[in-house]
């Protein structure tokens, strides 16, 4: 009897850790400065569609809204963020968008296209002492389910090329910001850029790789 109850238990607490493990959800940031935080409404649904399709995660359909300063922030492994405008983060939002970051939490940044001076300026009082490093594509971000020699264009802006920067903290990747890329445009609904088939489906590979590493380190 005793050694059933036990089996019993050891079952459940497997069937527990797999839960935590693939059954996740993600959730978009809602952050202060006026930008548009709400930018790509079908992005990121898109994308979990795509995950939960071809990379077997189990994301719940409709991501979270979530604010950088709440204690809510703790409960998603990953928050995506974009925009075109300005972002400001306060002394609270700081603290606790550093403390995410540092416990284990993961940021992605897509620059809408005018994004870029902000997310910088705010992302150094988060982290005084360091700075985005554009990553290599020999990092395993590139090399997931889906394998990329170069972070793929979706949208051109000013003749540059598509690159991806990451912030490091104690050699772990916390925030990955793709620049020049418009790669949350690629996400959207076919009908809202009029991206070609082949140019959406590099994006969510991609996006898909984001998550997986995510998910995995």
């Amino acid at each position: 009897m005793m050694k059933t109850k036990i089996i019993k238990i050891s079952t459940f607490l497997l069937v527990l850790i797999n839960s935590s493990i693939y059954a996740q959800d993600v959730a978009v940031l809602k952050y202060d400065g006026g930008g548009d935080w709400y930018a790509n409404p079908t992005a990121i649904p898109n994308l979990i569609a795509f995950c939960n399709e071809n990379i077997h995660t189990t994301i719940n359909k409709e991501p979270k809204v979530v604010t950088p300063d709440s204690v809510e922030l703790f409960n998603y492994p990953m928050v995506f963020m974009t925009g075109h405008g300005n972002v400001f983060f306060d002394e609270n939002t700081v603290e606790n968008l550093r403390n995410y970051l540092t416990s284990g939490g993961f940021l992605h940044v897509s620059d809408n296209y005018g994004i870029d001076k902000y997310i910088r300026r705010e992302m150094k009082k988060v982290f005084p002492n360091l700075a985005f490093e554009e990553i290599p594509y020999n990092h395993p971000i590139y090399h997931q389910t889906f394998s990329f020699e170069n972070l793929p264009k979706i949208h051109e802006h000013d003749n540059k090329p598509a690159q991806g920067f990451g912030v490091f903290y104690e050699g772990r990747l916390v925030c990955f910001y793709d620049y020049q890329c418009d790669l949350s445009d690629g996400w959207e609904d076919q009908e809202v850029h009029h991206d070609s088939q082949e140019i959406r489906e590099k994006a969510l590979k991609m996006g898909a790789n984001l998550i997986e590493y995510n998910f995995t380190n």
